[in-house]
C-alpha cells in the first residue's frame, strides 16, 4: 500500500500563550476531561491526576497545575507583586504541561487531524495570513434552572475559546468567563427578577480576537 506523503503534519498551536489566564483555566480543564479515558493518548507524560498512593518521582499532574493556577489568579486580583509572580509562575507550570501533553498528542496523531483533536487540544493554522476570525452569533438563551442561563452561541473555526461579558441595567459591560467551547456557555449566580444582556467574542486565530457579537438577553428566574 502506497503512503500518502502529500498528507499534512498536525502542529500542535501553542495559541494559549497569549490568553488570558482565565481561559487558559478553561483550556486545561478541558484537555483534562477530553484525554481522560481517550485510549488514543494511553500515557501522557504529564499526568492528568495525582497517582494513588503519591509518586514522588512523577512529574507534577495537570489537575494540581490546574488548581494552583486558580487559586493564583484568585489571589492575584488587587493584590501585589508577590501575588503577580506566584500567579505568572502558576501560569509557566500550565504552559509546561500543555505543551508537553500537546507534543505527545502530536506525535501520536501525526497527519490524523480528527486523531489529534480527541485531544482537546487545537491544530495551528497553516493559513499565514492575516484573517480575522468570523463574529459569533447568540443563538439562545435558557433560563430552564434558578439563577442561571444557558447562553448558546455559534462556533467560530479557529477560535480557541470565546470571552463571555453581561451588561445590567445601564451599567457597563463586563467580562464574567471565558469558555472553551460555545454551544452551551452556563452562567450562574445571577440575580432573580433582573434583566441581563450577554455578548460574546471569539479567541484566537491570527488576529487575536474577533468583533463582539449583537447582544442577546434574557430575565432571570
Amino acid at each position: 500500500m502506497k503512503t500518502n506523503t502529500n498528507a499534512k503534519v498536525v502542529t500542535l498551536s501553542q495559541a494559549y500563550k497569549n490568553m488570558p489566564g482565565a481561559l487558559v483555566l478553561a483550556i486545561l480543564g478541558w484537555v483534562i476531561k477530553c484525554m481522560t479515558g481517550n485510549a488514543a493518548f494511553p500515557k501522557p507524560p504529564i499526568p492528568l491526576v495525582a497517582a494513588v498512593p503519591p509518586d514522588e518521582t512523577a512529574p507534577l499532574d495537570m489537575t494540581t497545575r490546574m488548581n494552583n493556577l486558580d487559586a493564583a489568579i484568585k489571589n492575584a486580583v488587587g493584590g501585589g507583586v508577590i501575588q503577580t509572580g506566584l500567579k505568572n509562575a502558576a501560569l509557566s507550570s500550565a504552559f509546561e504541561a500543555l505543551d508537553a501533553n500537546g507534543f505527545y498528542a502530536q506525535t501520536i496523531a501525526r497527519t490524523n487531524l480528527s486523531l489529534f483533536l480527541t485531544s482537546g487540544y487545537q491544530a495551528r493554522s497553516t493559513n499565514r495570513g492575516q484573517s480575522p476570525l468570523d463574529t459569533p452569533a447568540v443563538t439562545g438563551i435558557d433560563n430552564d434552572t434558578s439563577t442561571q442561563l444557558d447562553v448558546h452561541v455559534s462556533p467560530i473555526v479557529n477560535a480557541v475559546g470565546y470571552e463571555v461579558q453581561t451588561c445590567i441595567g445601564t451599567g457597563a459591560w463586563t467580562t464574567v468567563m471565558f469558555s472553551t467551547q460555545a454551544r452551551t456557555i452556563t452562567l450562574t449566580g445571577l440575580t432573580t427578577g433582573t434583566v441581563v444582556q450577554v455578548r460574546v467574542r471569539a479567541l484566537g486565530g491570527s488576529i487575536g480576537q474577533s468583533d463582539w457579537s449583537m447582544p442577546g438577553s434574557s430575565i432571570v428566574d
